[in-house]
C-alpha cells in the first residue's frame, strides 16, 4: 500500500475512532504533516465531514426535544458509517483523486 493510500485511508477512517475531538486529530495532523496535495485534500474533506456530523448531531439533538428528532437519528447514524466506508473504498481503488462527500458544507 502506498503512502498516499495509507494517509488518505487514515484520514477518512478516523471517524470510526470516536465521535469526540480525538478522531479529528488524525486528519488534522495528516493535513499539517503531509506534503502530498491529494492527501491534504482528503484530510480536509475528512475534517469537513467531522464538522458536518457534529452539526447534524446538534440539530438532531435539538429536534429530539421537539419529539421529531428521534426519527432522524437512524439517518445520522447511517451517514456517519456509510459515507466514510464509501470514501475508504474510493481511496483504495483510486488514490490519484480525493474523495468528495456529497451533501456536506465545506468549511476548509
Amino acid at each position: 500500500m502506498t503512502k498516499r493510500k495509507l494517509l488518505s485511508l487514515a484520514s477518512h477512517a478516523a471517524i470510526f475512532l470516536s465521535t469526540t475531538i480525538i478522531s479529528v486529530l488524525v486528519p488534522l495532523v495528516i493535513l499539517f504533516v503531509s506534503d502530498d496535495e491529494v492527501v491534504k485534500d482528503n484530510a480536509k474533506e475528512a475534517l469537513n465531514f467531522h464538522f458536518n456530523v457534529w452539526l447534524y448531531g446538534i440539530i438532531v439533538g435539538i429536534l429530539s426535544f421537539i419529539l421529531i428528532g428521534f426519527l432522524l437519528w437512524p439517518f445520522l447514524v447511517l451517514l456517519t458509517f456509510i459515507a466514510p466506508i464509501l470514501a475508504i473504498i474510493q481511496v483504495l481503488n483510486n488514490d490519484d483523486k480525493p474523495f468528495r462527500y456529497p451533501f456536506i458544507f465545506r468549511l476548509l
